[in-house]
């Protein structure tokens, strides 16, 4: 088995030299990694989730270091920690009922009662508060005033219990792992079919003779159209090319290659051509938790245009995608600034940009930024792999997949207590 901290290592210098293209690859291959990073950790008898949760933010920190501009790195590693702590959270519920069950046939069985155990509503409640690590058996065994101990009637059985207890905490420490590694595999899976899960819903949105307009290349937005295409539904495309890097052509490509009627328009012509299109269908890099959307540059100029005209400006995302952060926290970084020789050549404009002037500055400045931020209120529908949501709506959808304690991924300090 590869060592960890090389395979570490090896994503590290592929998200620096930003060498993995499209946020599913990337959400994919993190995942991945987590999983190795878990299924190597060896984990003790008392905190295993906190054991868990240290290895897994320790990792993801400086994943997340390595590319802050890639938000999938930092969603799916929230995603795995939430994971660990609803899965041992589960654990020590199951585990807490099945002493509850056991002191109540005790006592069917005893007249007794006072000879037995009994869980106090101090510890159960304990055990409800905490969600950064919900306390073990044995922290519940040991929260049992001494009053209430079960008699050892001889040093065999105490020696037998023992040797029990030690058996649940492994058995439970095993337990915890294997679960949080299924779930794992159950997110790469759900992220493997988001293109799939999405374009299901297709038909419920393309109709006969409709025109749509999307910018940029986007394999979602493929995948959704032509999953309309295959359902005898006929249509026509309008792409904008998504200059500078014009990714529009080889979606206009892709389409034509499967058949759908397309026109492909320059970015400026967006507003001439709204007021014949039906919908607006794009993809989005992060969808946030105020349901703004982290976009290819031009798309903001694309929502603007159908707001003024009352077209549907509709979003595709994978669950991925959704970003439990809101454009003003700190550790959001929106934007990035790509090379100006995708804008303009520099042979011929290399005097341009010579330190011509007294003041040591070039004459001729290019900035060629890689996202556009557009707001929610100009967003009409967000389609994930779950189903369709209104805008108002995300941040409740994207509560169910991140703990209110994982949104800063930091590893705690270390106490001398």
């Amino acid at each position: 088995m590869p060592d960890t901290q090389a395979l570490v290592n090896d994503f590290l210098n592929k998200l620096k030299k930003r060498k993995i293209e499209g946020s599913q690859a990337t959400a994919k291959q993190t995942a991945e990694l987590l999983r190795s990073v878990i299924s190597q950790t060896r984990v003790p008898y008392t905190n295993q989730a906190g054991a868990l949760i240290d290895s897994v933010k320790a990792v993801g920190e400086r994943l997340i270091a390595a590319n802050p501009v890639e938000l999938a790195v930092g969603n799916i590693v929230r995603r795995v920690l939430h994971i660990i702590r609803e899965e041992d959270l589960s654990l020590t519920t199951a585990a807490m009922a099945g002493l509850n069950l056991s002191a109540v046939s005790d006592d069917e069985d005893d007249t007794d009662r006072d000879d037995h155990p009994v869980l106090s509503a101090a510890a159960v409640a304990a055990a409800s508060r905490s969600t950064l690590r919900p306390p073990s058996l044995q922290t519940l065994l040991e929260d049992v005033p001494d009053s209430a101990a079960v008699p050892h009637t001889s040093s065999s059985g105490g020696d037998s219990e023992g040797k029990s207890k030690s058996a649940d905490k492994s058995s439970r420490s095993r337990k915890l792992k294997h679960d949080v590694i299924e779930a794992v595999n159950e997110l790469i899976q759900d992220i493997n079919t988001c293109h799939e899960q999405i374009a299901e819903q297709a038909v419920e949105h393309i109709h006969q003779n409709e025109v749509i307009l999307t910018l940029g290349s986007s394999r979602t937005v493929l995948e959704f159209l032509c999953a309309a295409k295959e359902k005898k539904r006929s249509f026509r495309v309008f792409v904008a090319e998504g200059a500078p890097r014009y990714q529009g052509h080889l979606l206009a490509k892709e389409l034509v290659a499967r058949g759908l009627q397309t026109t492909l328009i320059t970015d400026s012509a967006v507003f001439a051509m709204i007021s014949r299109v039906n919908m607006v269908i794009v993809g989005a890099h992060a969808v946030m938790a105020n349901g703004g959307v982290i976009a290819p540059v031009g798309l903001n100029m694309v929502a603007l245009a159908a707001q003024k005209h009352a077209v549907p400006f509709v979003v595709l995302a994978g669950s991925h995608k959704l970003c439990p952060l809101y454009p003003h926290n700190p550790e959001v970084l929106l934007n990035e600034l790509r090379s100006p020789s995708e804008l303009l050549d520099f042979g011929e404009f290399s005097d341009l940009m010579d330190f011509g002037s007294g003041k040591g500055a070039p004459l001729l400045h290019v900035v060629n930024p890689t996202f556009d931020y557009v707001p929610p209120k100009l967003v009409s529908l967000f389609i994930t792999d779950t189903g369709g949501h209104n805008p108002s709506y995300m941040y409740r959808l994207i509560a169910d997949y991140y703990s209110a304690d994982d949104l800063v991924v930091q590893r705690r300090p270390t106490s001398g207590n």
